[in-house]
């Protein structure tokens, strides 16, 4: 038996071996085009045609068709992703540090605190919010209204080169100047953005579920660093 399946296997690899070189370059070729349009995030789903990786950080996911239908759309998604990215990446860092230090700034400031009776952040679930001064929202909504000014200028001065997000705020030249590490440094922002997102809504779940600050209920993640 074992002398058959040898002798099997050796005739299967010498026919392979004399088999037309085109054929194997076209069956590859076809493979490779196969994969291409297939998504790279969800291989058994086929990849949005607009995905196509130009962007920074795409890998095919969409499987709601967020994206919509064409690059107008695309874009438009796109800023709205990274800008909420961003927001939720300040939020992932101040949401803590408020749980964590809000009650000793505003006691040597000689102001109220501004967290719930049970110590977190005010949001919508947590309340609070009506313990914010009405100057902060005015200071949060001109700030708002600057970035997008400043988006829709970009956006006509660099007309077809536009980036999505791109407002011309990079006072520390983070950004580098070639392509490859220019996209490279858009697609650590993008994903660090998402991260966040995840983050901000593992926060306000666990503090709606638990109702007591993230800071008490999973304190390695903050107190030990902080």
């Amino acid at each position: 038996m074992k002398i058959t399946a040898a002798l099997t296997l050796l005739a299967t690899g010498t026919t392979t071996a004399f088999a037309p070189a085109n054929t194997i370059r076209h069956s590859t070729s076809l493979s490779m085009a196969e994969n291409n349009d297939m998504s790279q995030a969800l291989p058994f789903l086929p990849r949005p045609k607009l995905l196509d990786g130009a962007l920074a950080g795409d890998v095919g996911f969409d499987p709601l068709g967020f994206g919509g239908a064409d690059m107008a759309s695309l874009t438009q998604m796109r800023e709205a992703e990274i800008k909420h990215g961003r927001l939720a990446m300040l939020a992932a860092v101040g949401w803590p540090l408020a749980e964590l230090y809000d009650r000793s700034i505003a006691s040597f400031l000689g102001l109220q605190p501004a967290l719930t009776s049970s110590g977190a952040s005010p949001s919508l679930l947590n309340g609070g919010l009506d313990k914010i001064e009405p100057d902060y929202w005015v200071i949060v909504a001109s700030v708002a209204g600057l970035a997008e000014l400043a988006s829709s200028e970009a956006k006509e001065d660099n007309g077809k080169n536009y980036i999505p997000g791109d407002c011309g705020f990079d006072p520390l030249n983070l950004m580098p100047t070639d392509k490859e590490g220019a996209k490279a440094m858009q697609t650590k922002e993008i994903k660090h953005g998402r991260i966040a997102m995840m983050a901000i809504l593992g926060y306000v779940v666990q503090e709606a579920l638990y109702r007591s600050p993230v800071t008490d209920e999973t304190p390695f993640f903050f107190k030990s660093l902080l």
